[in-house]
């Protein structure tokens, strides 16, 4: 299964996700998208999921302090304890064994990232 994970900032806008979504590699196979908890409600991210036809996985900041992410911004680790919400977030949704088949992308406005983990599911 396919996820993309979003790390954002609380000003996004769907245009922004959507350029980050597509950057990584597109919706195209997608079951799902995924972010943190505290901003799984955002409004850009659920009009983004609702485009796409996929559900949002809300992933809680314990468990993405505990994934290592290939990419690291320093600010990220200190406010989440992984280097890249993006990342960890759509590794943690897709699964057990799950890997990266895009690593973080970056909106041109900087608020937005996204990130693509193939796995077998939770």
């Amino acid at each position: 299964m396919k996820v993309a994970g979003f790390g954002f900032k609380r000003d996004v806008t769907l245009a922004s996700l959507r350029e980050a979504l597509l950057a990584a590699g597109g919706p195209e196979g997608l079951v799902a998208m995924a972010t943190v908890s505290d901003k799984a409600d955002a409004e850009a991210l659920k009009l983004l999921a609702r485009e796409c036809g996929v559900p949002i996985k809300a992933v809680s900041s314990d468990v993405l302090a505990g994934i290592l992410t290939p990419t690291r911004s320093k600010l990220i680790t200190e406010k989440f304890g992984t280097g890249s919400v993006a990342e960890a977030a759509a590794l943690a949704a897709a699964g057990p064994g799950a890997r990266l088949i895009s690593t973080r992308v970056v909106s041109q406005d900087r608020t937005a990232t996204a990130a693509i983990a193939e796995g077998d599911g939770a």
